[in-house]
This record gives structure tokens, C-alpha cells and sequence, in this order.
């Protein structure tokens, strides 16, 4: 398959998938979308607290980056599980500009590490900050009240429905500990009511720029 990285409209980067027509982070803008969705209306609950997240889809690493560098603001300490079917190649990496839309120069050595650091082996980025990123499918998942929050980045719906059916979303129910969250950018009818059908609290939010909605769904 066909693989561009392109610019989005806030100047940051993704990769775009030609024969989907799909990308990786929003058109309408990869860091604007990471920061709405996963660290405003998920990361930011667990402010002051020791935290664990899985990420469903861990990608070019960005929603975890972001994580990292917003974690010290917050008071916290993550444990982050990424977890890609796919990993995107080396030379794909070194062609994000995340680094320096983030104005983040001074942790280029710690984006490196994230992507160098060996599969299924957890690395120590910081006192406060370890990553596991996992090589396995979404269905293979099998945790069980592991996780305070979800971040749940999978393709869209339009390419990939089986990774929004209730089968998928039963295990990150269970993957969840109480009081547990999940935030994604999606909000169509049927995701949501395959969240209903496995127990989630399913809450419709305002979605990033170039999107109206998206879900927050709580344990």
C-alpha cells in the first residue's frame, strides 16, 4: 500500500495511505487532534496522579510523545503500553517534524529513543515516564483491569469497521480498571452503540478542529 507523509493544516505531519485514502492524524491537523482528544479530554483527569495507559494504535508515536511531554505539567507518573499491529518504519519517523512543532528541540533524544527502543521490552524514558510498546493485533488483546485510560487511535471506522465492533470494545472494557477511560476521536452512531453494549458510559464531546463531535467513554 501506497505511503505518503504529508503536512496538515496546523503545520504538523502524518503519513496518508493512498489506496484508503486514510492517514494516520487528522488532516485538519495531526498535534491539534492528539491534544483535543487524547490529552485534553483524557489525559487531563489524571492530573496529580500514578497512572497507566494503553494506546490502540501506537502509530508515529505522537499521541505518546505528547503524553511525555505533558505528563511533568500534570504531576503525573505514566506507565504507557503502545500497542501496533504495523510498525511504521524508521525512515517514516525521521520525516515527522513533531519535534520541532512541538518546540520540543531540548527532548529529541527521548522521540529517538521511542522509536528505537526494542518491541515488547519496557524502556525507561524518564524517573516518571516507561514505555512498553507491543507488536501485536487489537483482537490478541487480553488485559484485564490493567489500564486507568484507553487512548483508542485506531483507523477510521469507513476502513477498518472490525476494529469498532463490540468484540474489540469488550476487551478494552475489560482492559480498563474501574473508573477506567476511554477517549477517541470517532462519534458515528454505531461505535457508540457497541460501547453501550459492553457496559461504557458513552459521553459525545466536542470533536478537534474539522470534526463536530467525539466520544469519551468511562467504566
Amino acid at each position: 500500500m501506497k505511503r505518503e507523509v504529508i503536512q496538515t493544516q496546523d503545520g504538523s505531519t502524518t503519513i496518508h495511505l493512498e489506496e484508503w485514502n486514510e492517514s494516520y492524524h487528522s488532516k485538519h491537523g495531526a498535534i491539534q487532534e492528539a491534544k483535543h482528544v487524547f490529552i485534553k479530554n483524557g489525559l487531563s483527569f489524571f492530573e496529580d496522579k500514578t497512572i497507566s495507559i494503553l494506546e490502540i494504535g501506537f502509530g508515529t508515536g505522537l499521541n505518546a510523545f505528547i503524553s511525555f511531554l505533558e505528563a511533568p505539567g500534570l504531576k503525573q507518573k505514566i506507565d504507557y503500553v503502545g500497542v501496533e499491529a504495523y510498525p511504521v518504519a524508521a525512515e517514516e519517523i525521521l520525516s515527522m517534524n513533531y519535534v520541532e512543532e512541538l518546540n520540543a528541540q531540548n527532548q529529541f533524544a527521548v522521540f529517538k529513543k521511542m522509536h528505537e527502543s526494542k518491541w515488547n521490552e519496557k524502556v525507561k524514558l524518564s524517573d516518571d515516564f516507561s514505555l512498553t510498546k507491543r507488536q501485536q493485533f487489537f483482537q490478541e488483546i487480553d488485559d484485564i483491569a490493567q489500564f486507568d485510560l484507553i487512548y483508542f487511535d485506531a483507523f477510521g471506522y469507513r476502513v477498518q469497521p472490525e476494529l469498532w465492533s463490540t468484540v474489540i470494545f469488550q476487551k478494552m472494557y475489560n482492559a480498563l480498571k474501574t473508573k477506567g477511560v476511554l477517549v477517541t476521536y470517532a462519534a458515528r452512531g454505531v461505535v457508540k452503540r457497541s460501547m453501550l453494549e459492553v457496559g461504557f458510559d458513552v459521553q459525545k464531546l466536542e470533536g478537534p478542529p474539522g470534526k463536530r463531535e467525539m466520544f469519551r467513554a468511562l467504566k
